[in-house]
């Protein structure tokens, strides 16, 4: 008998790796065929440099003034204070407890695993029902990196799009987090009055002790080292899944000749867009195919989306509506794919990650489309 399991084992490890050669080979000699092996290998080669040196050292430089600037609000009570105000919103709109409001605040200064040193927190996770914590990942993910997205947007020129953006996100928080809610209880109803976990009854604790020069030479050290952390952890995002969608995205030079050099590709996927362009103008407002590349690359990476950003505004595909879009898109699935799995099954919750992802995709999909209305409507306002 176990013999007979370690050969169908065997068996279907060779089959998965016949398939895998056989996409592989598909995808990559497709892009052969094309561009030419030698284009395509130098291309995939400057793409990635140009992508290191033009983009990542730019958004790391953002990410350790960001991590700094995050660390002396939390040293000085700041997120103490957002957290307060925030709190009487949170059952209203999210249905979850007011102590909720600390996730989105440290995510959006942070990142999304913020949110599972903050689940394992006995004193935190105690305010919670069980299928509220489970809804909380989709909650924190909503807002992950926000701070960056918003000021690198804004270090391109666009303020008030990157702020409209961030209502869009919001919205898409919003409907994750609800959504999520729903699933669990259909599969779960026994969650909805089942405790989190049976923590003390003391306050969550933010205090620090020390002289003030002390504590802010500590935060702004402290905050911009965790921002380095941040800053290397987005590279292989950005070169591998960035590079790739370019690739895909992106054509030749204007010569219409394939030469090597970086962002040239086959135009795969604008070409596919514009098949429906109709439905992508409709609900986000894109005029030109190659910017789905965004919100396709924000499923795996948001460091990585915006590793586009250059590349589409020297090319004049920006504006204000697609910024807008790409801001609540970016900031609502922020990668979510990649961390889902991860914090879920961290919690303990592994059977929920497949209705956990479904939940923020609907989110960052209507996060989008109420970005893209709402700056309609502000460009009709102001």
């Amino acid at each position: 008998m176990l013999t007979m399991k370690v050969i169908k084992f065997s068996n279907l490890r060779t089959l998965e790796a016949l398939l895998f050669l056989g996409v592989f080979f598909s995808v990559f000699g497709y892009i052969a065929h094309i561009m030419g092996t030698s284009n395509m290998l130098n291309t995939m080669m400057n793409t990635a440099y140009k992508l290191l040196i033009d983009t990542v050292l730019y958004i790391m430089a953002i990410t350790v003034l960001s991590g700094a600037l995050g660390s002396l609000f939390i040293e000085f009570g700041v997120v103490r204070l957002v957290e307060k105000v925030l709190r009487p919103l949170m059952r209203p709109l999210y249905n979850l407890p007011g102590v909720a409001a600390l996730g989105g605040v440290i995510t959006f200064l942070s990142d999304n695993p913020a949110i599972i040193s903050l689940s394992k927190n006995r004193n935190f996770s105690r305010y919670f029902k069980k299928y509220q914590m489970i809804s909380f990942t989709n909650f924190g993910t909503a807002f992950g990196m926000g701070l960056v997205v918003l000021v690198f947007m804004a270090g391109r020129g666009y303020v008030a799009p990157a702020i409209v953006g961030l209502v869009g996100a919001i919205v898409g928080s919003i409907i994750s987090t609800r959504l999520m809610q729903w699933f669990t209880l259909r599969a779960y109803p026994s969650f909805e009055f089942e405790d989190a976990t049976e923590g003390n009854s003391e306050e969550i604790s933010l205090k620090s002790e020390g002289g003030i020069f002390l504590r802010v030479l500590n935060s702004i050290l402290d905050g911009g080292k965790s921002g380095v952390d941040l800053g290397l952890s987005i590279i292989p995002g950005v070169l591998i899944i960035s590079t790739f969608v370019m690739i895909l995205t992106f054509g030749s030079a204007t010569s219409g000749l394939f030469t090597g050099a970086a962002y040239e590709g086959v135009g795969l996927l604008p070409y596919l867009a514009n098949q429906i362009s109709v439905v992508f103008d409709f609900l986000f407002g894109f005029q030109n195919g190659e910017l789905v590349a965004f919100p396709i690359t924000a499923l795996g990476a948001v460091g990585a989306a915006l590793g586009l950003i250059p590349k589409f505004q020297q090319e004049g595909l920006l504006d204000g509506n697609a910024v807008a879009v790409f801001t609540a898109m970016g900031m609502c699935w922020s990668g979510y794919l990649s961390t889902h799995t991860a914090m879920l099954d961290s919690l303990g919750y592994r059977p929920l990650i497949s209705k956990a992802i479904l939940a923020h995709t609907i989110g960052g999909f209507f996060a989008g489309v109420v970005a893209h209305f709402t700056y309609l409507l502000y460009l009709v306002v102001f």
